[in-house]
């Protein structure tokens, strides 16, 4: 199948829609775009975990880009977005489409490429969904907490 394009007299039928959904027929690619959503779930956890950290360590350093308004408000949006999924007992959006790409792909869920494994084993944990529940509030009100005590500032013009 050749994916370049072609020109058409203009009383003919349009081209062949189906050429732009390979992506999504093609099975190889499910597994990548899987670790692609897991990678994206790592990096909101990682901006989660470390957004609270570099906010206490850049306070007590002086760096004043921590209480930037943005990243404070990011920051504090993920959190509480992660912790009334957690409340509501709504399932994350993105577990859910990583564990359905897997499956689109024939894969069974949580297994694929080297890096998926692992970036797997750092965000996934057994447990009942109490702890979770408790750890994303808990965090959410340090993270609150924070903001009270370091209050974001609006930048200088």
């Amino acid at each position: 199948m050749s994916f370049c394009t072609q020109s058409t007299p203009a009383n003919s039928h349009p081209p062949d829609l189906r050429l732009l959904h390979f992506a999504v027929n093609d099975r190889p690619l499910y597994p990548f775009f899987a670790d692609a959503v897991l990678f994206l779930h790592v990096a909101i956890a990682l901006f989660v975990v470390g957004g609270l950290i570099v906010v206490l360590i850049g306070n007590r350093h002086g760096w004043r880009w921590v209480n930037g308004l943005w990243f404070r408000l990011a920051h504090l949006a993920a959190i509480a977005i992660i912790a009334a999924q957690a409340w509501l007992g709504v399932a994350c959006p993105l577990t859910v489409l990583e564990t359905w790409l897997r499956m689109k792909a024939g894969a069974p869920s949580y297994s694929g490429s080297f890096i998926g494994h692992w970036l797997e084993r750092l965000l996934y944990y057994d447990g009942p969904a109490w702890v979770f529940t408790l750890i994303y509030t808990l965090f959410g009100l340090a993270v609150a907490a924070i903001w009270w005590y370091y209050p974001p500032r609006r930048r200088r013009r």
